[in-house]
């Protein structure tokens, strides 16, 4: 088991019917190169570079999470193993702790294509899952890494396979200052003469302080296979963050002055049970998340008073899990019937103990709440003939005391042209989305009246595969979509001072998505693989105006690029691996009038990252070793507006592999 370890295979031809769970879903794959190819990359990272939905970056090691066609991201649905991870209170997924380390499988399941999985996907859905170690015997591995910024990750995975068990634990510890350097284009310093006299300005370079971090992750993994059909399993991952938040670009204060950190303990676990037979087969899952966050603000007062405790927020969610899914053939194996149920039981508790009020007492603010989640399905798929798919799933959703009318959703797929493997694909669906916890109850600004957000989705495409066999490989496709949500849930200011939600009429979210793969054997030695994608989104708030003042009809929704575009090459001789990739965002809007203000919008940018690696074998171990070249050109960009983001870093991998 090494990482980053490319051997040259022999061709292998399998030929064999499409599978029938995927007839007519928009899916995008990752392959194990991909999630592995920068083993100091997480989720975020991945996103950014191989797909192409926008991921919202507040700075390195901080809050990412991503924009799916134009929406937002409680829009995105995230499965772990087949359980939701959404926080519910938030509704979304912070993509920078989850390290690619620890992902084995993952698939973007876009728009309509989400409703096989869950429901609430107006936008789509991110699929990740772990996998038994497939090797026998004890294998194990570590891996070193030295970077820019003093920065340390260390990844070990120690697993052991036999006839019947197989075990993995897996370890990641990242440790950093992150006090980069960048250029501050919200500050301007004088230049002054002899005579005190201004003749020019510029912008200060300034470090990043009060950004460090230190992230563990543990994974552990079981698994059972009485060789009879049956395979019992348990997953379970801890994670123990520790993070402080930097200053803003346009805070003059001094970094000394106070304390801005965030801290969460999480543990997921999932147990399951699965039994195969030909014709059916039955899963059986349960699970448990646990997650304890604290957002601490101190600051300096002066005087006597010292550091102060401005906020201390503390948040507990506990979320019981349980799911069952059965999938049945016909006896000619044209048609596939399947039922799924899944059961959630969030307990929340958030509150901020340091609340001042106006008698200068301190209370505590927030909410306890259960809240109970039911989302069933249940779906036909038939395959008349080998060239033409069609699917029909039911879905029905249910979120504390409020049910969703039934979600149905469509596909058909079918191969136009053998030569090329030319395939037409189309679908259409309704979705509704819960409002959050935060939504309903957060103090102040909840609002319990939030209607659920509504959506109306179709999209169209093709996609086509050819080649030749132990030569090359090239393929694509092209899908246009076409989304109408309702009652869209956007927070806005009040006269009261704090931010509220409110639904917005409607948004019309369309575009296109397009995806290219060449895999090029030019010579027996040498392998060149290049991947594209670009995605051309509009997001239109086609609703009415809010107020007199409210210029944001018909505007693109804030921080949403109408154009995204990802490229990567791999060329790869003997052992030898070198690796460019690169991504592209249009300007983004900062805010829903989408004025060109200086504040008002963040400029396009370019990102490139390079890294050289090689594998060396020996006879008691293999070594591989990596440098990586982060922000090549040193490309001056923001992700979210006075979130400053690192300038061209360096990182330096040793991996050790030994053979037992």
């Amino acid at each position: 088991m090494a990482w980053a370890q490319h051997r040259q295979l022999p061709q292998v031809t399998v030929v064999g019917k499409r599978p029938m769970r995927d007839i007519g879903v928009q899916k995008t794959a990752l392959d194990s190169a991909t999630l592995k190819e920068n083993i100091a990359l997480s989720m975020a990272d991945i996103l950014t570079f191989n797909t192409p939905i926008f991921v919202k970056s507040y700075g390195r090691a901080t809050l990412s999470t991503v924009s799916f066609r134009g929406t937002s991201p409680s829009h995105t649905q995230v499965t772990w193993n087949g359980m939701k991870i959404n926080n519910p209170m938030l509704g979304s997924t912070d993509f920078s702790t989850i390290p690619a380390y620890f992902i084995d499988q993952a698939s973007l399941l876009h728009g309509t294509s989400s409703v096989n999985e869950a429901g609430g996907g107006l936008g789509g859905l991110v699929r990740l899952a772990t996998l038994p170690e497939a090797e026998e015997g004890l294998n194990m591995q570590y891996v070193q890494g030295i970077g820019s910024f003093k920065t340390f990750d260390e990844f070990l995975r120690v697993s052991y396979g036999s006839e019947h068990w197989t075990s993995s634990t897996r370890a990641v510890y990242s440790s950093s200052p992150n006090d980069y350097k960048y250029t501050n284009h919200d500050k301007k310093l004088n230049i002054y003469d002899d005579n005190h006299q201004i003749i020019g300005q510029y912008y200060p370079k300034e470090r990043n302080k009060s950004g460090a971090f230190r992230d563990l992750h543990l994974l552990q993994e079981v698994y059972y296979n009485t060789l009879r059909g049956d395979r019992l399993g348990l997953s379970a991952w801890f994670i123990h963050s520790n993070r402080e938040l930097p200053l803003l670009t346009t805070d003059y204060a001094d970094y000394t002055s106070f304390d801005n950190r965030q801290r969460e303990n999480t543990l997921r676990a999932i147990l399951s049970w699965g039994h195969t037979r030909y014709s059916w087969s039955t899963n059986v899952k349960a699970g448990y998340i646990h997650t304890w966050m604290a957002y601490d603000y101190k600051r300096d007062v002066g005087g006597a008073g010292g550091m102060q405790t401005m906020t201390r927020s503390r948040s507990r969610v506990n979320t019981f899990y349980g799911q069952g899914e059965g999938q049945l053939y016909s006896a000619n194996r044209q048609w596939m019937f399947t039922a799924n149920l899944a059961l959630y039981q969030h307990l929340v508790k958030s509150d901020d103990k340091n609340i001042v009020l106006q008698d200068g007492d301190n209370a505590t603010v927030g909410y306890d709440k259960k809240r109970a989640e039911m989302s069933g399905a249940v779906s036909a798929k038939w395959q008349p003939t080998p060239r033409l798919g069609l699917s029909v799933v039911l879905r029905e959703d249910m979120m504390g005391d409020r049910w969703a009318p039934i979600i149905p959703a469509f596909f058909v797929d079918g191969v136009i042209s053998r030569r090329g493997n030319i395939t037409a694909r189309a679908s259409i669906s309704r979705n509704y989305k819960f409002p959050s916890l935060n939504d309903l109850y957060f103090l102040p600004g909840g609002n319990p009246d939030l209607k659920n957000e509504s959506g109306f989705t179709y999209d169209v495409g093709a996609s086509f595969s050819t080649g030749r066999a132990g030569k090359w490989v090239w393929s694509g496709g092209l899908t246009w979509f076409d989304s109408y949500i309702d009652d869209w849930i956007i927070w806005l200011p009040t006269p009261k001072g704090f931010f509220s939600p409110r639904n917005v009429k409607k948004v019309h979210a369309y575009g296109l998505e397009a995806k290219s793969s060449l895999s090029w054997q030019f010579h027996p030695d040498w392998l060149l693989d290049l991947n594209a994608t670009y995605s051309w989104t509009p997001s239109i708030n086609r609703g009415e105006p809010m107020s007199v003042a409210d210029k944001s009809v018909g505007k693109q929704l804030p921080y949403v690029p109408r154009h995204s575009a990802t490229a990567t090459g791999r060329l790869s001789w003997r052992s030898w691996t070198f690796l460019y990739q690169w991504a592209f965002y249009s300007e983004r809007f900062t805010m829903s009038s989408n004025e060109t203000t200086l504040s008002g919008r963040l400029p396009k940018y370019y990102m490139s990252n390079v890294s050289l690696g090689r594998v060396v074998y020996t006879r008691w171990v293999n070594l591989d070793l990596k440098l990586a070249v982060n922000n090549l050109f040193n490309e001056d960009y923001l992700s979210v507006l006075s979130r400053p983001m690192p300038g061209i870093n360096f990182e330096f991998f040793i991996g050790i592999t030994p053979k037992f």
